[in-house]
């Protein structure tokens, strides 16, 4: 509470308004705070806007009027790109800076990542990894799983702004907010395949998936992933809210994790093998209950 307290007035700028950054933000001006923004243009957040955002044309801009930026990009390379440059966030020269890195991303990357940029800014810039499960309903309802990794100071301080996205929780140093994500997303992958799995030998069986499902959802095999996806996967909605190809490189991620631990996964490289096989199927852009319609038709 002394940290939220103590940052509760300082501004933050958030960066990647998508489907998951752009409740993100709203929660944040909702709570109270100074929120500034960039992005591909300012009438495309006019709601944002009018709920007393500040505009910025360039992350430089922004980076030169807050303390905190809180990326919610789809993986560092996109954060690398908003680094440099002439009109890049290290552009600003900031003083003291946190960014907060919300994407899915590799640990080892983000620990270079924090380490270069604590060198190369003489410790002005400050990186904590914040990767976020819960999906759009999370984000539009504040209540995010945010596994936080990072030093003690850092991590208050970040967690005295996330805590208005959902439940941040400090893990360990930096880098351990993306261990937890690949093993978030490792359950994720696992279940949503088994559930598109059941579903067409269930369907192919004769059995009515929506009866099965809601049985289902009160024993063992009950899951929050069988919630938010059970009724999509009835019903065959694939419109995107966790959008399948971007379990690729999670499970990538998860891997390099598991080489690098010495753990000879079972389950891993065979969910990896079909999000992979999915993706090259052209189903990438759709949502991940687009599991049953790749089970379908192999």
């Amino acid at each position: 509470m002394a940290a939220e307290s103590a940052h509760n007035g300082v501004p933050v700028g958030v960066i990647g308004l998508g489907m998951m950054g752009r409740p993100m933000a709203a929660n944040l001006i909702q709570r109270g705070r100074t929120v500034h923004l960039t992005g591909r243009g300012r009438d495309r957040y006019g709601d944002l806007l009018a709920a007393g955002a500040e505009w910025h044309d360039t992350p430089r801009a922004l980076a030169g009027a807050v303390k905190v930026v809180l990326l919610m990009l789809p993986d560092l390379p996109q954060v690398e790109e908003l680094l440099a440059g002439p009109d890049g966030i290290l552009a600003a020269q900031p003083a003291d800076l946190l960014l907060i890195i919300s994407s899915s991303s590799s640990p080892a990357g983000v620990v270079e990542l924090g380490a270069r940029l604590g060198e190369t800014t003489a410790g002005a810039v400050r990186v904590v990894d914040a990767p976020v499960s819960g999906g759009v309903d999370g984000a539009e309802a504040g209540t995010l799983s945010i596994m936080v990794g990072g030093a003690e100071r850092d991590v208050a301080d970040a967690s005295a702004v996330l805590t208005a996205c959902g439940n941040p929780v400090h893990l360990g140093p930096l880098g351990s907010g993306q261990v937890a994500k690949a093993c978030n997303q490792m359950i994720v992958a696992s279940t949503v395949l088994a559930l598109g799995e059941a579903a067409v030998l269930a369907d192919r069986s004769g059995i009515d998936l929506a009866v099965l499902f809601r049985l289902l959802g009160g024993g063992y095999a009950g899951s929050r992933i069988l919630d938010t996806r059970g009724e999509r996967i009835v019903q065959e909605d694939y419109s995107p809210s966790g959008v399948a190809k971007y379990m690729v490189k999670d499970l990538d991620f998860a891997t390099a994790v598991a080489e690098a631990t010495q753990t000879h996964a079972v389950l891993l490289p065979a969910v990896r093998a079909a999000f992979e096989e999915l993706t090259a199927q052209g189903h990438g852009d759709s949502d991940i209950a687009v599991t049953r319609r790749y089970i379908s038709e192999r």
